[in-house]
């Protein structure tokens, strides 16, 4: 059995947003019991994580090394036809990577205790985001 959903989200540039509600109130209101939860962004230029939900400068540390890994503006870079931002988001979003999958049972995600859903958004200027949320069970 299996059922989809989209949701959009938005972003205010560059940074995270924590979607762990959302993916658990698709679970909730699914007609599959148990299964996988495969989640899924639509884009190239953010990504999507499991990490700490507990203490906010985990996602500040993350976000300093993303800076550290895929600066933008770096003069080597040839792909910038969006701005200084442009090819280091597409780096990004290789790190970050764009799809996750979560176990969920009885109307629940099964995380970690700490573990939150997160959309990293890698541009600097807002966005709508498209995800898709897929269960298998």
């Amino acid at each position: 059995m299996a059922e989809q959903l989209r949701l959009v989200i938005s972003t205010r540039g560059r940074g995270s947003v924590e979607i762990t509600d959302e993916i658990a109130a698709v679970v909730r209101q699914a007609k599959v019991d148990a299964g996988i939860a495969h989640i899924f962004v639509r884009h190239t230029s953010c990504g999507l994580a499991i990490t700490e939900n507990a203490d906010a400068s985990v996602r500040r540390d993350l976000e300093m090394l993303m800076q550290r890994w895929a600066p933008d503006g770096d003069p080597a870079y040839r792909h910038d036809m969006e701005g200084d931002d442009d090819m280091a988001a597409h780096a990004r979003s290789l790190l970050t990577g764009v799809s996750l999958t979560v176990p969920f049972a009885n109307g629940r995600l099964l995380l970690g205790t700490w573990q939150g859903i997160y959309l990293f958004e890698h541009r600097t200027q807002s966005h709508q985001r498209e995800i898709v949320v897929t269960l298998l069970g």
